[in-house]
């Protein structure tokens, strides 16, 4: 057996736990799905798979050891990213769309270049993700290899199943495109979305490094 298949395998395992888990890249991922078709859908799980593999480059590099020991450059990310999800959950709230081919002046529109925009800030303006990075690859390293090109293989295998995973939620509203499209489900997809940005800004503003 080769001997860092059991380090690769290991990190699989426990990066598809977190990929998994419930968070803002889910919940970004359905609601414009949902509410923007398949395409937009696709477009958002892109930008949020590419906002983690800056991340990754970015620790692979040792770019992100800054916001570990720089308390300025930590507040400046966080407080960036708190204030842009609470401005979309805040849109979201206030100007739910009523139909799938309604332009409301919000934040949030429907085509998908304004969704994988939207997808890749949310990451790249999330310190926390960089500080993952830098914390949790380091311990699925093993001695005596390349730090660079391990860490690049480590991110693309969390993109790889990122991406897996949440075009996979993307393939599932599929089927049940004409449900939830109707105006009430998109105006309650809107603000149960806005409500889980405003709460996930409140974490962020509250976080600290680690």
């Amino acid at each position: 057996m080769h001997p860092y298949l059991i380090p690769l395998l290991t990190f699989a395992a426990a990066a598809a736990v977190f990929t998994i888990t419930p968070g803002l890249d889910t919940a970004m991922t359905l609601r414009t799905a949902t509410t923007s078709g398949w395409k937009a859908g696709l477009a958002a799980v892109v930008g949020i798979c590419l906002g983690l593999g800056i991340w990754g480059l970015a620790a692979a590099f040792g770019l992100t050891a800054l916001l570990a020991a720089s308390e300025t450059a930590f507040m400046v990310v966080k407080w960036a990213g708190a204030l842009y999800l609470a401005w979309l959950g805040i849109g979201l709230i206030l100007h739910p769309r009523a139909s799938l081919g309604t332009a409301e002046t919000v934040p949030v529109h429907d085509d998908a270049r304004a969704a994988f925009r939207r997808g890749l800030l949310t990451n790249l303006l999330n310190p926390k993700v960089g500080i993952f990075y830098m914390t949790f690859m380091p311990q699925f390293i093993p001695p005596h290899v390349n730090v660079k090109e391990f860490s690049l293989l480590l991110t693309a295998i969390q993109a790889i199943l990122s991406f897996s995973w949440l075009a996979l939620l993307v393939a599932l509203t599929v089927p049940l495109g004409r449900f939830l499209s109707s105006p009430v489900v998109v105006r309650r997809m809107d603000r149960l979305t806005g409500g889980i940005f405003i709460a996930f800004s409140l974490k962020l503003a509250l976080s600290r490094r680690a």
